[in-house]
């Protein structure tokens, strides 16, 4: 996050792009972004693809598990297996081909450390030659906070709204990614940030850092202006043997899907979810397809925050 520098300016440029896409059309002429993907994308891709094209840039996309060879990510192994290529050699030839790379990685959840010390991102920004931005790492997401800022800075209907970022149950282990960058994000914002969640799901420091944190989901919603619902798998801090798993039968806590019993004791908040999203497991049908519902505006927005991110990297080449 600290790459974006003072955010009111950030805001102020997102809003200007906002009002006219195509204004820094020529920033990008005769530019490639390269985007890889390492793991399946919908709204990233496309607003990705869409804010290079708006900087009038050319673009390649590149699935790794489709149609690319198999990459072996560790040193020092004999690769006698079904990898035909190290990553190694990949990513400088990679860099080759383009100006600026967009990574998406997600956690692999065999090793803490490797995945909080973003091992494949590291080898990107290291042995490519281009500038690196990440398009969902193993810890953070920070197109996506990005954009969950321009959002909460279009609807607020007070000068520092109360925003809650609450988990939810699912029926898989998702990664810290999304809710990580949204407590930075929020953390360096002018707002009155609160987490909630069971015991055993707290975020790392280095990203929730002092922010509050209240075990009584009903108790953290009261006065809310936004609530962000996400899910999260064990973040290994208080319970480092259970990292990447999910503590219990996701049946047990249901009670935690954001529904209208959580939103009555809210300021008439605003919903926000990064998406995809498992509708009644997450969010009920009646909270997503409320009119306070701002997961489409919320998704829309990652244009945005993209064509700022790739404007900036432009102007620095």
């Amino acid at each position: 996050m600290s790459d974006i520098g003072p955010l009111d300016l950030a805001l102020k440029e997102a809003f200007e792009i906002k009002k006219d896409r195509y204004k820094y059309e020529n920033l990008g002429r005769r530019k490639t972004a390269m985007l890889i993907f390492f793991n399946n994308s919908l709204r990233t891709r496309l607003s990705t693809q869409k804010a290079a094209m708006n900087l009038g840039m050319n673009v390649i996309v590149l699935d790794v598990n489709q149609g690319a060879w198999k990459l072996e990510t560790e040193r020092g192994v004999i690769m006698d297996g079904d990898k035909s290529e190290h990553l190694l050699e990949a990513i400088p030839v990679m860099g080759s081909y383009c100006d600026i790379i967009g990574v998406r990685s997600f956690a692999r959840f065999e090793n803490r450390k490797d995945d909080y010390e973003e091992k494949i991102l590291q080898q990107f920004i290291k042995y490519s030659g281009r500038p690196v931005f990440f398009m969902e790492s193993a810890t953070v997401h920070p197109l996506q906070a990005f954009a969950d800022l321009i959002t909460i800075e279009e609807y607020k209907r007070k000068e520092r709204p109360k925003v809650v970022m609450t988990w939810a149950p699912h029926p898989r282990a998702l990664p810290q990614a999304v809710p990580n960058s949204f407590a930075e994000w929020m953390r360096a914002a002018d707002v009155d940030f609160v987490v909630t969640h069971p015991e055993g799901y707290e975020l790392d420091p280095e990203f929730v850092g002092d922010a509050k944190v209240e075990y009584d989901q009903m108790k953290a919603f009261e006065g809310a202006d936004f609530v962000y619902a996400k899910n999260w798998s064990c973040p290994g801090v208080t319970l480092p043997n259970q990292y990447g798993k999910v503590l219990d039968d996701y049946h047990k806590w249901m009670d935690w899907t954001v529904s209208s019993r959580q939103m009555s004791v809210t300021n008439d908040a605003f919903f926000l979810h990064c998406l995809p999203v498992r509708r009644n497991m997450i969010v009920t049908d009646d909270v997503i397809e409320a009119p306070t519902s701002l997961v489409i505006p919320e998704a829309a927005n990652r244009e945005i925050s993209a064509t700022v991110v790739l404007k900036r990297m432009l102007e620095s080449l």
